[in-house]
């Protein structure tokens, strides 16, 4: 039976649940743990303890990092993605939807609420692109960050269950492949009713 290891260096959230069900409901086999150790798929927090180097390491193997709000800027600070975080006087809070070309569908909708402005540099790309919201930084309508397979956003709520699309393909990265389909129509329909909805 195939396995997949996520290691989650963050509590435990409906990110990780996500992703352990889309694997069970395909026979996939799921190890979890939250030591730093060898895995496909790192889920990234805030308050984590980290080893910079190993996880640069098991990025530049094909890892795939999830960061997820001060996950986000603690995947900046650590290296594995080239991005700059500064703090703001006013905090971000509310619905956001933006666009990710290399998701389908192409929408991706969630909860930000952070007050860090941050700017991406070098060979980091946006997540998304914004259309309601503010995600990065209320400026470049950007939101959140990919290079390799390292992910950033500020979506929470939290981000996987509302978008079972980029849940798969973050799976498919991490197993190196693709999956098979499941019906979606009510995770879907649930996502469709976020989309554009406003703070």
């Amino acid at each position: 039976m195939e396995t997949l290891k996520i290691i989650h260096l963050c509590p435990v959230t409906g990110n990780l649940l996500t992703l352990v069900k889309r694997c069970e409901w395909r026979g996939i086999r799921v190890e979890v743990s939250d030591e730093m150790a060898a895995g496909n798929l790192y889920l990234i927090g805030g308050g984590c303890e980290l080893h910079k180097d190993f996880l640069i390491e098991q990025r530049d193997k094909g890892a795939v990092f999830l960061g997820v709000g001060e996950g986000y800027e603690l995947l900046g600070s650590l290296g594995l993605l080239d991005i700059r975080t500064v703090e703001g006087e006013k905090r971000f809070v509310g619905n956001v939807t933006a666009t990710a070309d290399f998701l389908k569908p192409k929408t991706i909708v969630g909860f930000e609420n952070h007050s860090g402005r941050t700017y991406l540099q070098g060979e980091t790309k946006p997540l998304a692109i914004v259309s309601t919201g503010c995600g990065n930084n209320g400026e470049d309508k950007t939101e959140g960050a990919r290079y390799k397979n390292v992910f950033g956003t500020y979506l929470n709520g939290p981000v996987l269950p509302k978008n079972p699309h980029f849940a798969d393909y973050l799976l498919e990265l991490a197993l190196g492949h693709e999956l098979t389909p499941l019906d979606d129509e009510i995770e879907l329909k649930t996502h469709q009713s976020l989309v554009g909805k406003a703070y």
